[in-house]
């Protein structure tokens, strides 16, 4: 069970093969080079950070890093004014906390369902069906899959 630089390697590993894997899709051909080198970053910042987030109910760097961006995304809530979304994101960050490690957030259905504000948020916003978040969404999930698939979570018997 590797950990967190054992997470951030394992997760780039993953990251840069599914970049690989969209540079062959039509979407990603109609994007010119400089949209494709920063979707790519995006990707590859994305498996990461997902990489690290389910060691967020324990000390971890992963706990470190989600808390620090939590801050900062509630800051920014308060000072615009958005009292409602501040306090629901404060809520949800209480959550990994009083749980167990290698709880829910351990779990095939956290790996899908916590990354999905990235697919959802766009539609949302657009009031239409798009795609424009499944290549960010997938790579969070890539790398969420990657920190299971690296503490042996995915294939234990029981």
């Amino acid at each position: 069970m590797p950990g967190y630089k054992g997470h951030i390697s394992i997760a780039l590993l993953f990251g840069a093969l599914l970049v690989a894997g969209l540079s062959f899709t039509a979407v990603a051909a109609a994007l010119p080079l400089s949209e494709k080198l920063i979707q790519g970053v995006v990707i590859l910042w994305l498996a990461v950070v997902f990489a690290l987030f389910p060691d967020i109910d324990i000390k971890s760097k992963g706990q470190m890093l989600f808390y620090r961006l939590f801050f900062l995304l509630d800051l920014g809530l308060l000072c615009f004014g958005k009292w409602k979304e501040a306090a629901l994101l404060g809520f949800l960050a209480l959550i990994p906390i009083l749980s167990r490690h290698r709880g829910w957030t351990h779990t095939l259905w956290a790996m899908l369902l916590v990354p999905s504000p990235i697919l959802l948020g766009p539609m949302y916003f657009a009031r239409q069906p798009v795609t424009d978040g499944l290549p960010y969404y997938l790579g969070a999930v890539v790398g969420y899959f990657s920190h299971l698939l690296a503490d042996g979570m995915l294939f234990r018997k029981g």
